[in-house]
């Protein structure tokens, strides 16, 4: 039976291609790429001759018809993109569905991907992360984008071209407060890069973008502080009393504790349950 190999490439450093991805790529009948131009470069370098076709986001539907065509017929096909991981922000995810409806057997090759060496390198919680990918280049609905992540308490990861990097960073302080982040450019290049800080400070110091990015936010650490402030402040004084009081604090901290939570004088709380 014929296979749909996803093949991941390196994302700079030719070394990163794995062995696995040039045996596959020695072996199939055609290779489905994103750039024919960037991938050829690519096989001269590792000797492989291998027939191409391209692949690319705005021809996926028509293409995806003409590959699944051939793998019926028993070709094996290898979809490589211009670097890193297909279906990751890259084509790879219109033929991978396509190829399932079809029965037709689909064969991840992993390795590179730069999302993932972005939140590795970043010092930033890996535990937990939701990827986002580009924003839309609309400010609007970048802005919007953005409200609808903003109480996310995972980790979130963002990829940026380096003309509007700035831009987006001053938006992201906006929306999202200055929260911790990791800037990483040019990954596994020469030039590779982190910087870490909040996003004030790589503002700041971090004046003339260069290269791809990776962006590493933290995730919202007052989300769910928020929500219970917001469940406190909707319960009487009395049954506000009554949560801290559970949680063994005694009378004078709860007062001060409410007065903070509802932004009023603890003298005013304090006459109330005088009283």
């Amino acid at each position: 039976m014929s296979k749909l190999y996803l093949v991941a490439t390196p994302i700079g450093n030719l070394e990163d291609i794995s062995l696995r991805a040039i045996r596959i790529l020695n072996e199939v009948d055609l290779i489905a790429a994103e750039d024919t131009r960037h991938t050829l470069k690519l096989l001269n370098h590792l000797g492989i001759k291998k027939p191409l076709i391209s692949y690319y986001k705005e021809t996926e539907k028509i293409k995806s018809e003409i590959l699944i065509e051939k793998l019926l017929k028993g070709e094996n096909i290898a979809l490589v993109s211009d670097a890193g991981t297909p279906g990751i922000s890259d084509p790879g995810e219109e033929i991978t569905k396509e190829a399932i409806k079809n029965n037709i057997e689909v064969v991840p090759i992993p390795g590179p991907c730069a999302l993932i060496s972005g939140i590795i390198g970043s010092g930033i919680s890996s535990k937990e992360f939701l990827f986002i990918g580009f924003l839309p280049t609309n400010k609007k609905d970048k802005k919007e984008k953005l409200e609808e992540i903003k109480k996310v308490k995972q980790t979130l990861i963002l990829y940026e071209a380096p003309h509007k990097l700035i831009s987006t960073l001053n938006i992201m302080n906006e929306v999202l407060g200055d929260r911790q982040i990791s800037l990483a450019r040019e990954i596994t290049k020469i030039h590779e890069e982190y910087i870490k800080g909040k996003i004030s400070e790589v503002l700041e110091e971090h004046k003339e973008p260069k290269g791809e990015y990776v962006i590493v936010i933290e995730g919202n650490k007052t989300s769910s502080d928020e929500g219970l402030l917001d469940v406190l402040k909707s319960l009487t004084l009395e049954g506000h009393y009554k949560f801290y009081e559970e949680k063994g604090f005694e009378k004078k901290e709860i007062i001060k504790k409410i007065a903070k939570d509802r932004n009023i004088n603890k003298n005013e709380i304090y006459k109330h349950f005088i009283k």
